[in-house]
């Protein structure tokens, strides 16, 4: 099990990329595994052989118009753990509600 942070872009596109990106994001929605996309990345969580691919799915989809793509990927594999989509902030939140009033530096 692990969790996958992915960004994809076409390159020379030009300035926007919303649409190839929504594309992309659909395509992550759509496959039903856990997922989360923030301002930077599309989160997606699973087995090797159920992520990869969604992502290279996703990936394609940028690049239908014959572009260029950029695909940035991290991994976080973690076996026998699943729910760490949100399981990992949440531990966050908690060590941060438990030190609220401490006065250390990130």
């Amino acid at each position: 099990m692990a969790v996958f942070a992915f960004s994809v872009a076409p390159l020379g596109a030009g300035e926007s990329v919303t649409a190839s990106v929504a594309e992309a994001v659909r395509i992550v929605r759509e496959s039903g595994l856990p997922n989360r996309t923030t301002s930077m990345f599309t989160e997606i969580e699973g087995e090797w052989d159920e992520v990869m691919p969604v992502i290279q799915r996703a990936t394609e989809a940028v690049g239908a118009g014959g572009h260029r793509v950029s695909l940035v990927l991290k991994a976080d594999i973690r076996p026998g753990h699943s729910g760490q989509l949100d399981g990992k902030v949440a531990r966050v939140e908690e060590a941060l509600a438990e030190g609220e009033g401490e006065t250390g530096h990130a």
